[in-house]
């Protein structure tokens, strides 16, 4: 399993996300204060949703190329295209959960956040979305060499 892209595109979406998104508490308005297990809650429940956006875009790049392997020798239209949706669907969802009435279901930053003109959401998601997934292609393109160098 561990040779599937799929798979190590979802762990190390969760691995790199996870840290980020603990490194992001201070710039949402109720996090700072919240109790601990709650704040690791949210977090880990934050975590996994990237993992899916990750697998989601991943998804995305192998349809236009064709190839669901592109991970394996990443060119540039597959990673942009990568970024593209992270990025599209956090602008979607960053922006439906801030102007949400729903405590359950939307947030609020912190006057902290530093906020993207135009897109109008918080800097540190944004740039989550540009970063990770670069060091995502990277990592899983590694990962998947030396599962291919141990199966021969």
């Amino acid at each position: 399993m561990t040779n599937l892209p799929e798979f190590n595109v979802f762990v190390f979406a969760f691995l790199l996300n996870y840290p980020w998104e603990l490194m992001q508490v201070p710039l949402y308005r109720a996090m700072p204060d919240a109790a601990h297990w709650d704040a690791i809650k949210v977090c880990t429940r934050a975590t996994l949703g990237d993992g899916v956006i990750m697998l989601l875009a991943y998804w995305g790049a192998a349809f236009l190329v064709r190839d669901r392997w592109w991970i394996a020798r990443p060119r540039l239209a597959p990673i942009l295209t990568l970024i593209g949706i992270g990025v599209a669907i956090t602008v979607l969802l960053e922006r439906l959960a801030i102007v949400s009435n729903d405590p359950n279901r939307g947030w609020r930053y912190a006057t902290a956040m530093p906020i993207v003109p135009v897109l109008e959401i918080g800097l540190t998601p944004f740039l989550q979305w540009v970063i990770l997934p670069l060091l995502l292609v990277w990592f899983v393109k590694r990962q998947l060499a030396g599962a291919r160098s141990h199966d021969t």
